[in-house]
């Protein structure tokens, strides 16, 4: 029979259990007590060559799920300091809330983790050796932080736990498709649309009605009536050349070419510097 490691209790034989994040080797140390509420300095813990230090353990984050009814289930995650050679526990910390484990101030590779034991409570510190450990670490906790519901979860509908996403909604069709002899009339000149009967249905005096509606519509201005002899849209100039155009910039620039007399300069005896 499986047991909770965090408590010694027994587990229900349909629990499951998984490891998230296994180090086989984190440093372990005795911190002070923190004296400012920014957070945690590891440089504090590896002072005076590591005196603090006072245990080499392996980390493992175990996450335990016990399903439950109306597809359930509980879950919870602990972190595990072992003995890395007999397996023997040392320290246990239950992930119940995000500040079970901190992260330092000064480094990314230590964090302040909180465990508990025979009713005690303790905050040690712990360094990994590896940036990359650290950073793996750092995203199991992020996961775990998801599933347990301490942070918004976008792969599940319910929080603090795995659920099923809830059943779209489905949408109600409707047939808007006409039935076999139906037909529509649009409005046009005042008829009202509607969905008309089939034209065998229709008395005489509805058919010339519809008739004389459509055709006394009167044209858009411009549209050939009285617009052009033979009623159709009147022809636009041709655009003019650019052999055209050039000719006429060069005509106006001679119409407003200004002599130096009409710019008041002399070009008599003085208008020269001697």
């Amino acid at each position: 029979m499986n047991t909770d490691l965090a408590t010694g209790a027994p587990l229900p034989s349909n629990a499951i259990q998984r490891i998230l994040f296994l180090a086989p080797k984190v440093h372990v140390y005795q911190i002070p007590p923190l004296t400012s509420t920014k957070g945690y300095q590891a440089s504090t813990w590896t002072a005076d060559d590591n005196k603090r230090q006072i245990f080499t353990a392996r980390l493992r984050m175990l996450e335990t799920s016990i399903p439950g009814e109306n597809e359930t289930e509980k879950i919870t995650t602990t972190l595990l300091l072992e003995n890395a050679t007999d397996g023997q526990l040392f320290a246990a910390a239950p992930y119940t809330s995000p500040n079970t484990v901190e992260q330092a101030l000064d480094s990314s590779r230590f964090f302040a983790v909180t465990v508990v034991g025979e009713g005690r409570k303790a905050i040690l510190g712990m360094g990994f050796e590896e940036r990359s450990e650290a950073f793996d670490f750092s995203i199991a906790l992020q996961d775990a932080r998801r599933v347990l519901g301490f942070e918004p979860n976008p792969n599940s509908a319910q929080g603090g736990g795995r659920g099923k996403p809830k059943k779209e909604v489905e949408e109600v069709k409707r047939d808007f498709s006409l039935k076999e002899g139906e037909t529509i009339s649009i409005n046009l000149g005042g008829l009202k649309g509607r969905r008309s009967r089939p034209e065998g249905e229709r008395s005489p005096e509805e058919q010339k009605s519809e008739q004389d509606a459509l055709f006394s519509i009167k044209p858009p201005p411009g549209s050939g009536n009285g617009s052009s002899p033979s009623g159709s849209m009147p022809f636009l100039p041709p655009p003019p050349s650019a052999k055209s155009v050039k000719e006429e910039r060069r005509r106006s620039r001679q119409t407003f070419e200004q002599k130096p007399e009409d710019l008041g300069f002399d070009d008599g005896e003085f208008g020269e510097f001697q």
